[in-house]
């Protein structure tokens, strides 16, 4: 099988769910698998017993990079894999694991670029989806995610093939991606 592995990439709370959802749109569904990088952040068990507020969850060791790593070679040698389930609240992984299948075009959706204009859309998932107060929020982003952004995230911009400013509100610049995709797959560029 000719396979198609793509990163979104983009800070926290910058839209990289929603441009994956826009691109999905647009292609056989039955092709993509997704896999989010979220999933992989490490057990609160990993730490020892440091409390949840002393933990850099922004930093890239928090996340268990080798196993996503693994699970695309997997992917890509046509084995299904079980993606970790990943509870924000209580910073613990769930038994149930999420089975992703082998398909032509593999999507990884992860933190790569972040910009502070983000901060608000970032408070309000942590809030409603993630069962967290606004005081824990802003000091964690004082704390470690703007310094871990400017560190490892922003630097990475330099290996990405396009930037998409104003992610899905860009119709143009999702439709150019969905369309470098067919033509990668062999499809020409129907729109």
């Amino acid at each position: 099988m000719k396979q198609l592995i793509i990163g979104i990439a983009g800070g926290t709370g910058s839209g990289k769910t929603t441009v994956t959802n826009k691109i999905l749109e647009e292609l056989d569904r039955d092709r993509v698998a997704v896999i989010q990088h979220d999933s992989y952040y490490r057990d609160i068990g990993f730490y020892g017993g440091t409390p949840p507020d002393s933990i850099n969850f922004d930093h890239p060791d928090s996340l268990e990079t080798d196993l996503l790593i693994g699970h695309i070679q997997a992917l890509r040698s046509g084995r299904a894999v079980e993606q970790p389930t990943y509870n924000f609240t209580n910073h613990r992984r769930l038994d149930a694991t999420q089975t992703i299948e082998p398909r032509e075009i593999i999507i990884i959706d992860g933190i790569l670029i972040f910009v502070d204009k983000r901060l608000l859309r970032r408070i309000r998932r942590d809030m409603l989806e993630r069962g967290r107060s606004i005081e824990s929020v802003m000091q964690q982003y004082m704390r470690t995610v703007k310094p871990m952004h400017l560190e490892f995230v922003e630097p990475s911009k330099h290996w990405a093939d396009i930037i998409i400013p104003r992610g899905a509100e860009n119709a143009v610049a999702i439709d150019m991606v969905v369309a470098k995709i067919r033509l990668l797959l062999g499809e020409g560029a129907i729109v």
